[in-house]
């Protein structure tokens, strides 16, 4: 049978299929495969156990999900505080996985100040990104929230406390999700969901909620293809007068030309992002990148390799080393 992998607990893996769920395993050739299943995943599995897995259209590593239409970045106006470097940083990383973008800004009953809004439409607008504000407390804008996520399969990813999981009760009140109130002291939300699930809200919209995280860096990709991922940079990359410009401080770059184009909080945050990436540089400058396979594949099929230090030596070889012992006997 196929199904998709909607939950996943402990070595359990729940599938639904045909609206009928199922509690599977894995099998252990997948295991010794090192094939990894992801909440999202489409497979096929026979007798409460995982055969196959197919191929993923798109996946995302933090959260782990697979097969996602798009991402539903959710901050807050307030409680907490709007962070403009966490909310570029979540963008950056849905960019890097080619995922289509919408920002939904929640918890608009806590402030009357239209300052906030109007930075954030002139920062975001202009790049394409689709903005809904809401009010998961007093309903406001939910049939917005709810209309960009018709007909798709939506990961909702953001900081903790920002409100993820009371949108989503406020959309099915037969949902009742965990809530809990941001701390005074810190201004920073607890983690009230604990796993990845996707959830059917309705008969057209899917949603995956996933816990809050705040430790994501741009530790594992080089300086110079962070500017890929800012849509306003992209224009006028490679059209600085050196090949490996970095749009810091080099001579020439067309980027720093056009700064008073480009929003304060967004060059800032690429700095940051670039930073981050020169750690990851200078890790891996010294480093062989090449190594070898665990796996081969032969006829379609994975199989999994025996190390050199295991294999057995050839009877020619064995004969040679036999003959050279001799030798120097």
């Amino acid at each position: 049978m196929q199904g998709q992998v909607f939950k996943i607990h402990s070595d359990f893996y729940y599938i639904n299929s045909d609206n009928n769920e199922y509690e599977c395993k894995i099998r252990e050739v997948l295991k010794k495969q090192d094939k990894k299943i992801l909440v999202g995943d489409i497979v096929e599995f026979d007798n409460g156990y995982i055969t196959s897995i197919y191929p993923r259209k798109n996946y995302i590593p933090r959260p782990a999900v697979a097969n996602v239409d798009q991402v539903v970045i959710v901050s807050a106006v307030k409680e907490p505080e709007l962070d403009f470097l966490q909310l570029n940083r979540y963008i950056a990383f849905a960019e890097y996985y080619g995922l289509d973008i919408k920002l939904c800004f929640n918890k608009n009953d806590l402030s009357s100040d239209d300052t906030l809004i109007e930075k954030v439409f002139s920062i975001y607008e202009p790049l394409g990104y689709d903005i809904v504000f809401t009010s998961a407390l007093e309903g406001f804008e939910l049939d917005s929230f709810s209309e960009i996520m018709e007909n798709k399969v939506s990961v909702l990813c953001g900081q903790s406390g920002v409100g993820k999981s009371s949108l989503i009760n406020s959309l099915n009140p037969n949902f009742e999700l965990r809530t809990k109130n941001v701390s005074e002291k810190t201004q920073r939300g607890t983690h009230t969901t604990r796993h990845c699930e996707i959830m059917k809200v309705s008969d057209t919209i899917k949603i995956i909620d996933t816990p809050g995280f705040s430790n994501l860096k741009f530790d594992f990709l080089l300086p110079i293809d962070v500017a890929k991922l800012f849509r306003e940079f992209r224009p006028y990359l490679n059209t600085c007068k050196y090949q490996d410009c970095l749009h810091l401080h080099e001579d020439g770059c067309s980027i720093l030309e056009k700064l008073d184009e480009i929003s304060t909080a967004r060059y800032s945050s690429y700095v940051a992002f670039v930073e981050e990436a020169k750690e990851y540089k200078e890790r891996v400058k010294y480093q062989g990148k090449k190594t070898e396979s665990r796996f081969k594949e032969t006829h379609n099929k994975t199989a999994v390799k025996i190390s050199a230090n295991k294999r057995q030596g050839s009877r020619r070889t064995l004969k040679q080393d036999l003959y050279k012992e001799m030798n120097d006997e």
